[in-house]
């Protein structure tokens, strides 16, 4: 049962609840459109940061009190942070409270890159977890924390260099947070930013700029990184360099696994909790009780095998688990879509490797309302295909792993 927004208001009184005009989206896009940005992922990143930080911050600006004390950064500064990270801020008097959105249906974990947290710069007094659903028009604070029980209590993801706390332990009601600021003044604790020559910065901004890698955040170590982009002039250099290689490179169509890391996924694919919003309830009960696959990833995206088959669809399901061996645990399934019970019989799911070499495959059955290739482990930095294949149609679907090498914070 889905509410409207007077009704959340109703159920969840302590949250904070915002409308999401039609307008305002479209107006996000126009001024993200107006930017440049390396990848889809990161211009979807910095939508949802642009949409929220405007949102939030008009709605300060209406009450008396903030309306001439809030700050927040220009847009062209601000595309430097939303190229390679999630996450922005907004200064009221000489507070930094710092905006972390996802437009993930059901977060059961509040998650902050390692930089807000780390980089003296960055960081901020209070961290509000936004939610954004964007179907429905609304945006949706699920409470705040603070830097230091970031620290203290969060626990730290090393595959997704991000604190992750625990939904519960978030304070809803900002109210709390306004008068907490008033009395409480909270005491910063940072470890030194690694130093680096020129020469090493110069390198460093060389290597992550390349065009293959789409995360740079989760590559090499993340000392280095965190030195780099905590310079204002250095982090600029890197935008620049990505934006403009990427302009003059043709992008392989490779969906890259290490952004789901991140939330983040592209053109084309869903979260699995959006999709089942969508498509029938039931569609991947035997995928999450896949006990092989605990804290995955998952998702999933609507397969059009051609107007030659009568139109006909299915879901191809992707589910990932990071290993401890430089490796990520893979499960790949295929699932009819709505309103259908079974997919088509004698549809071959296969995975092939980079060289066109068959590693496995499966075909259906008559009244198969699934099929699944056995799960598999790939090393990151490497790349592999999905294939389907039924009759004359062939749809490949090409996958890629960052390279995650690199120090905890």
């Amino acid at each position: 049962m889905s509410y409207n927004l007077s009704e959340l208001q109703t159920i969840y009184p302590n949250q904070l609840w915002l409308e999401l005009s039609t307008q305002a989206q479209e107006d996000a896009w126009k001024q993200i459109y107006s930017q440049h940005y390396s990848t889809d992922a990161a211009r979807w990143r910095a939508f949802l940061n642009y949409l929220s930080l405007n949102t939030f911050s008009n709605w300060l600006k209406d009450d008396p009190e903030f309306s001439n004390v809030v700050k927040i950064p220009s847009l062209d500064d601000l595309a430097t942070y939303w190229e390679v990270v999630n996450g922005c801020a907004i200064t009221v008097d000489n507070t930094k409270l710092l905006l972390m959105p996802s437009d993930k249906s059901n977060p059961l974990e509040f998650e902050v890159p390692a930089e807000w947290v780390n980089i003296p710069d960055w960081a901020g007094e209070y961290y509000l977890h936004v939610q954004l659903n964007l179907e429905q028009s609304w945006l949706r604070v699920w409470g705040y924390t603070t830097h230091e029980q970031l620290t203290k209590y969060a626990t730290f993801n090393q595959m997704t260099r991000t604190y992750c706390l625990e939904r519960e332990s978030l304070i809803e009601d900002l109210n709390v947070m306004w008068v907490a600021r008033e009395y409480c003044q909270q005491q910063f604790h940072f470890k030194p930013l690694l130093t680096t020559s020129n020469a090493q910065a110069t390198e460093l901004v060389n290597i992550l700029s390349q065009s293959n890698i789409h995360s740079p955040r989760l590559y090499g170590n993340f000392d280095e990184w965190s030195a780099l982009i905590a310079s204002n002039t250095l982090r600029q250099e890197l935008y620049k360099s990505k934006v403009s290689k990427v302009s003059n490179t043709i992008q392989p169509k490779f969906t890259n696994l290490t952004l789901w890391l991140e939330d983040i996924f592209e053109s084309g694919w869903q979260h699995i909790d959006t999709l089942l919003n969508l498509q029938q309830r039931t569609l991947a009960a035997q995928f999450r009780q896949d006990a092989a696959l605990t804290h995955r990833i998952q998702g999933a995206k609507l397969i059009d095998l051609g107007m030659q088959l009568g139109n006909k669809a299915v879901v191809l399901l992707i589910g990932l688990s990071p290993e401890i061996d430089d490796k990520v645990n893979i499960r790949v399934q295929l699932y009819p879509t709505s309103g259908e019970y079974y997919l088509p019989a004698s549809i071959k799911l296969s995975l092939l490797l980079p060289s066109g070499a068959v590693v496995q495959e499966v075909v259906s059955r008559n009244h198969d309302n699934y099929i699944q290739l056995k799960r598999f482990k790939f090393p990151l930095g490497k790349s592999f295909s999905i294939q389907l294949v039924l009759q004359d149609v062939i749809i490949k679907e090409d996958f890629m792993l960052d390279a995650l090498i690199g120090k905890s914070p």
